[in-house]
């Protein structure tokens, strides 16, 4: 990226959000520096406590405890908070397509609104709504429309006990997407977090656990056992029905339909020494899916998903560092279904790396990188390669001028892209072509 981008970008958020930040800091008085406030005033605790620097969604040791206890420490207070996300996104060669239809254009993006805290002393809840303001565009006027849809749900009872003379924290989840209950940064629903819908953030094709957010109903059944080993089993079926208030803003023709209930398991070992926090895991789903999701009979798509997970904290006031990664194995089985794919049997592999760093709870930088490999499929990837095969860095910059407010700046460079790095869709567009810079600011309250 030049530096004629750079400073045109910088000046494109300047002056379009210099509106919108004002309006935040007249309307929000401070708090101490909190993540989720309606969890910080249950609490009573400052945002680096539950979350690592101080930035959601990373959760610290503490954090982790919080969730898995059901989000119940502290007292009863007003169970609300609202987020807002304002951003421009900059593409290094957008084209026609819909990704790119806000190029270069200040925004006032997504608003969740959440339901947070703790229900009993055993109980407690997790419930996030979100509006998208550019969600679809009108087919006869092009006019983009705006929508509010479920997010991030989250409903827990648990207890502590004891087995072998050790701590023991049992409970119970129900949830809309596989590994959001999970307290780690690692899992898929975490360890890459990207607020924008417009430009190029990453590769298309994803495993099916990473697919399911907002899609399906689940109930988790889990234990912490001195504060060492997690494990937690779930089973997953279509959000409709009773339970369609979890996938609430997706019509029928978009939402996932899965076969019956479909496993998910989760284990990992933990272990705080000092500053110093590790933890290595694993976790694996088998999801059947319907291949047309108007019409929920018949043959299935079967997706075996395995992965293997680490992550390494330091936590010492003014520093803050967090290393993680992630890595997906996903066989998929087609089967006759025609039309669907190529091939009987695909593979898709996901590589998801991040390093983190934190000074004083205020100024931070990461740097992600990504890699997906898979089988050549010309039914599913339309480009001439037919590869899912798509790679890249994620560098960001960020800063929290106020407890209530980060600023950021993520870059998503691209060196492959649907399995080349030049000439990727015949026509000349190289992958460097989809590098985005993404700028926002981040209000909560």
């Amino acid at each position: 990226m030049n530096k004629t981008l750079i400073l045109r970008c910088g000046r494109i958020i300047g002056f379009a959000l210099l509106p919108w930040l004002i309006a935040v800091q007249a309307f929000f008085t401070p708090l101490p520096a909190h993540a989720l406030p309606a969890f910080a005033r249950q609490t009573g605790q400052n945002c680096a406590v539950c979350h690592a620097g101080g930035q959601f969604p990373e959760l610290t040791s503490f954090g982790r405890l919080f969730k898995l206890t059901g989000y119940t420490i502290g007292t009863h207070h007003v169970p609300l908070s609202v987020m807002g996300v304002a951003s421009v996104t900059k593409s290094r060669n957008p084209t026609s397509d819909e990704a790119f239809a806000k190029d270069a254009a200040a925004l006032f993006q997504t608003g969740s609104v959440f339901l947070a805290g703790k229900i009993t002393d055993k109980a407690g809840i997790l419930a996030q709504a979100t509006y998208n303001n550019y969600d679809s565009q009108d087919s006869g006027t092009g006019a983009w429309q705006g929508k509010w849809a479920s997010d991030n749900f989250d409903l827990r009872y648990a207890d502590n006990m004891m087995l072998a003379e050790k701590g023991l924290i049992a409970g119970i989840s129900l949830n809309n997407n596989p590994s959001v209950a999970d307290p780690w940064n690692t899992a898929p629903a975490w360890i890459q977090y990207v607020p924008t819908r417009f430009g190029i953030t990453g590769p298309d094709a994803t495993p099916i656990v990473s697919q399911l957010g907002q899609q399906a109903a689940g109930l988790s059944a889990y234990a912490f056992w001195d504060q060492t080993l997690y494990a937690e089993l779930s089973a997953y079926r279509t959000a409709d029905g009773i339970w369609s208030f979890l996938s609430q803003g997706t019509s029928d023709a978009d939402q996932t339909k899965l076969q019956g209930m479909n496993p998910y398991l989760r284990l990992a070992l933990s272990h705080d020494w000092g500053p110093h926090s590790a933890m290595i895991g694993a976790f694996a789903m088998n999801a059947d899916v319907y291949p047309i999701n108007l019409a929920p009979t018949g043959p299935t798509i079967g997706y075996r998903d395995r992965g293997i997970d680490m992550q390494y904290q330091y936590l010492l006031s003014p520093h803050t560092f967090t290393a993680q990664m992630s890595f997906i194995k996903e066989t998929i089985r087609n089967g006759d279904i025609t039309g669907i794919a190529a091939n009987a049997f695909e593979d898709l592999n996901q590589l998801k790396l991040k390093t983190s760093y934190v000074y004083r709870n205020t100024y931070g930088a990461s740097l992600g990188y990504f890699n997906t490999t898979g089988s050549s499929d010309s039914t599913l990837y339309p480009d001439p390669g037919g590869n899912p095969g798509t790679r890249g860095w994620i560098p960001e910059v960020f800063w929290t001028p106020m407890v209530y407010l980060r600023i950021g700046a993520q870059f998503y460079a691209f060196n492959r892209f649907h399995g080349a790095s030049i000439n990727y869709d015949g026509a000349g567009r190289n992958a460097k072509d989809n590098n985005t810079l993404f700028l926002y600011a981040w209000a909560a309250y």
